[in-house]
């Protein structure tokens, strides 16, 4: 053991020692640092300890393989000649001053991966970047690579595998690499360097075509290259043309028109090594001339214009735009054929060219094409009859004319054609017709604009088909055929007191305002403004609707029966009277002037109008009247006895009933209130009473309805003069005085914990309480049974107090009605 100790060199850290008494803190140790071959542990100060000792053994296993022991002052040491990639545990005890353990911590560490081999290749992958490939070491998890530049400034890379890649850097700028194995112990020390240079920077390229056959590319010059490769791929074939130069530009020339080229370029340094290749730029030579050049006119919202397409004898790549020339100042362009020159005009002569452009700029212009528009219109058009029925059409001619074409409409759709190399035609007219005149005159180009129309028009013919129809009670609508040759009607209609027009081109006429219940004569005339109006037409008659009914009456008869009255003044109608309401729609019909409406329900509320029927139509509805039916009475009544002399009413709602007055009659006297609610409380009532119930139901109009009921009786009279007498032993009578002899007594006693009670045959004044417990306070009362067997509950309450006297009934005092705490006693 004493041989192993030659592994272990101390590190030792003195500390101050404090004078002050202090509490134990617990015993601790932690890697302060560590290498492939070498540990350093800290730990805390432990009170006592005359020196620390410290084992080392292998992960999993007992046995220790070196031990090192430091001082009272030392918290800090290292041991070397350790081994790579290997797990330890370190065991730390303080020992007192008789080397006995008083304390004991662990560490657990793995040391670092064993020293690399230098960097195996270091190859550039383009400027910016180096490829580097190394042998790997076992146990390492990662690597760390260590790029130093010439000023001694370096960076590390951590890497995973071989070959790595080191980005980032400057373009051709010679670097310094060592690399280094670690894993979770730590990580090694760096291996012997090497070195690796960048290569020159990419070209950035710039490209243009200034012709149709030629491209010319130029570049920025770079630092330290002494020649330059520029390569260029024409796309969509295999043509690839490469060119080497000092300069810093290049011409191609004898290439394909409107071809797309790929161009890229690389530099090269005085150790003839390649620099970085360019980004790809795309370059397309200017398009090829047009070969064929096509004119035509054509209209385009409603003007005309020349349509100028033409065509290449090659094809040319990507979008191309065409610029199209004309010697009359107009010029269009377009991405695919044709393209409009607007505005054109008649008789004009154009000298046309086409130029094809694309990315790379215009190409040559096309040959000259000479161009003849349409004619223009003729002019001075000239309608002469010259026999009946025979009409000749005459024009002046027109430049670049080379035919002519009439047309001759009729009103009726037909039409008729004349085509001349003259300035004339002749055709057969007819009368009762408009006919509608034009010529066109005609070129290789096409046809001239349409030109002034000559218009003919006969006289028109009466009108067909005419109806008179009534679309409102005051309103008539006439309509007909229409008529040829009229384009103007005149509809008159007249009474004996009136005569109203109605001018209209189309062929329906609406006359409004007119009298109702009236007799009117109706006329259509034709007219039109060449040939005036004919006046040979036939009349119609039509009546209009009967007159409203007005100033209506409602008299009701009964219950459920209103007579209905109202004025009129029309020839002969019927009259037809609705009442609406929520139930329905009750009617009468009548040809007077009144009708009666018959079973209507109570509590209902009714529009009524009424309207006047005849052979002409409807009129308007009257103006509304509104129509009330008496309330209906609300269903049986319920009557409640509250006390002796007073009594709830109650009943259920009414339809229609707005207010109600409710009534007790009896021989004894008379109660009643009114109000709108749905009960009513009643004083002055006389106990064993019958009463006969009414009720009398007021509408928000105060019409009434009388209402009578089934009898109600009120309850028996409480009797009066209550006594409590003492009886032998524990016994009480209850004594009292009746307002008859035919009814049935309850009497009660109340106390704090018990209740006594006897009942009475008819006609009988009092009654015995067996076994009453004296020393109580009792509430004592006696009502009369009802019918129903049911006890009468306002009668008043009276309090005794019962004393003792032994073990039996001493003395029964008076206290008051409903009251204890009252000090009047009364001994009986």
């Amino acid at each position: 053991m004493g041989a192993l100790k030659g592994l272990v060199t101390s590190t030792l850290v003195l500390l101050c020692i404090c004078t002050e008494a202090s509490a134990q803190t617990a015993f601790t140790a932690s890697v302060f640092t560590k290498t492939s071959r070498s540990a350093t542990l800290q730990w805390n100060r432990y009170d006592g300890a005359s020196s620390y000792l410290i084992t080392v053994s292998l992960e999993g296993t007992q046995d220790i393989i070196a031990f090192t022991q430091f001082g009272e002052n030392t918290v800090m040491g290292t041991l070397n000649s350790l081994s790579p990639n290997t797990l330890y545990v370190f065991t730390v005890q303080p020992l007192d001053i008789n080397q006995i353990p008083q304390d004991m911590t662990t560490v657990q560490l793995l040391t670092a991966p064993e020293l690399m081999a230098p960097i195996q290749k270091v190859k550039p992958k383009d400027s910016q970047t180096l490829i580097v490939e190394f042998n790997l070491v076992t146990g390492a998890t990662h690597y760390i690579v260590r790029v130093q530049s010439s000023d001694r400034s370096y960076r590390e890379e951590r890497v995973y595998s071989s070959p790595a890649e080191i980005n980032s850097l400057i373009p051709y700028t010679e670097y310094t690499l060592s690399i280094m194995a670690g894993n979770s112990g730590g990580r090694n020390q760096p291996s012997p360097s090497v070195t690796g240079k960048t290569v020159l920077p990419p070209l950035q390229l710039s490209a243009s075509s200034p012709s149709n056959d030629s491209i010319v590319i130029s570049w920025d010059p770079i630092d330290s290259a002494v020649q330059y490769t520029v390569v260029m791929y024409e796309v969509f074939s295999n043509t690839t043309i490469k060119q080497n130069t000092s300069s810093t530009s290049v011409t191609f020339s004898g290439l394909d028109a409107g071809s797309l080229f790929m161009i890229m370029g690389y530099g090269w340094d005085a150790e003839e090594r390649k620099g970085e290749g360019s980004l790809y730029i795309n370059q397309t030579t200017r398009p090829p001339m047009p070969a064929s050049v096509d004119v035509s006119v054509v209209m385009s919202a409603d003007q005309a214009v020349l349509s100028v397409s033409c065509e290449s004898n090659q094809e040319a790549y990507g979008n191309i735009e065409y610029y199209v020339m004309s010697d009359q100042n107009l010029t269009c362009n377009t991405t695919s054929s044709p393209c409009l020159l607007s505005p054109v005009g008649c008789g004009e002569v154009h000298i046309i060219q086409v130029i094809a452009s694309n990315d790379a700029g215009p190409g040559y212009p096309s040959s000259p094409v000479e161009f003849i528009t349409f004619p223009c219109t003729p002019e001075s058009l000239a309608l002469v009859e010259s026999m009946e029925g025979n009409c000749t059409l005459s024009w002046d001619t027109e430049p670049y004319a080379d035919s002519y074409m009439a047309y001759i409409k009729k009103g009726d759709g037909s039409e008729e054609t004349c085509n001349t190399t003259n300035n004339n035609c002749t055709y057969h007219c007819q009368c009762g017709y408009m006919f509608h005149m034009y010529v066109f005159a005609y070129n290789h180009a096409g046809s001239s604009p349409q030109g002034p129309v000559v218009n003919y028009t006969s006289l028109p013919c009466c009108p067909e088909d005419v109806s008179v129809s009534l679309v409102s009670t005051e309103t008539l609508e006439i309509t007909w055929a229409a008529s040829r040759g009229a384009d103007l009607y005149e509809t008159r209609v007249a009474d004996i007191s009136e005569v109203v027009l109605c001018n209209d081109t189309a062929p329906v006429c609406a006359l409004s305002d007119l009298s109702c219940d009236s007799a009117y004569s109706v006329v259509v005339t034709p007219c039109n403004d060449m040939s005036g109006c004919n006046f040979a037409c036939n009349a119609h008659t039509k009546d209009t609707a009967p007159c409203m009914p007005m100033y209506i009456q409602l008299d009701p008869k009964n219950s459920s029966c209103v007579s209905v009255s109202w004025r009129a003044s029309n020839r002969a109608a019927n009259y037809s009277v609705s009442a609406m309401g929520e139930d329905g729609t009750h009617t009468c019909i009548s040809s007077g002037s009144s009708c009666e409406l018959t079973d209507l329900p109570c509590g209902s509320i009714y529009e009524v109008t009424i309207i006047a029927t005849s052979v002409a139509g409807q009129s308007l509805p009257s103006y509304s009247e509104t129509l009330e039916t008496e309330p209906c009475c609300p269903a049986s009544p319920t009557v409640h006895q509250v006390t002796q002399a007073m009594t709830n009413v109650s009943w259920s709602h009414a339809k229609g009933a707005y207010s109600f007055i409710s009534s007790l009659t009896s021989p004894h006297g008379h109660a009643s209130c009114h109000t709108q609610d749905l009960h009513c409380l009643m004083g002055c009532i006389t106990c064993g009473t019958n009463y006969t119930v009414t009720m009398e139901a007021f509408s928000h109009s105060g019409r009434s309805a009388n209402c009578t009921y089934q009898g109600f009786s009120s309850s028996a009279c409480c009797p009066s003069g209550v006594r409590v007498y003492k009886m032998a032993g524990n016994s009480l009578r209850l004594l009292w005085r009746t307002a008859g002899s035919d009814h049935r007594y309850v009497a009660e006693m109340m106390g704090s914990s018990n209740y006594y009670n006897c009942t009475t045959s008819a006609g009988e004044s009092s009654c015995n309480i067996e076994n009453v417990q004296c020393g109580d306070i009792y509430l004592v009362v006696v009502a009369p049974l009802t019918p129903e067997n049911s006890k009468v509950s306002f009668c008043a309450q009276r309090v005794y107090s019962v004393t003792c006297s032994g073990s039996d009934v001493g003395t029964v005092n008076y206290r008051g009605k409903r009251s204890v705490d009252d000090s009047m006693l009364a001994v009986i």
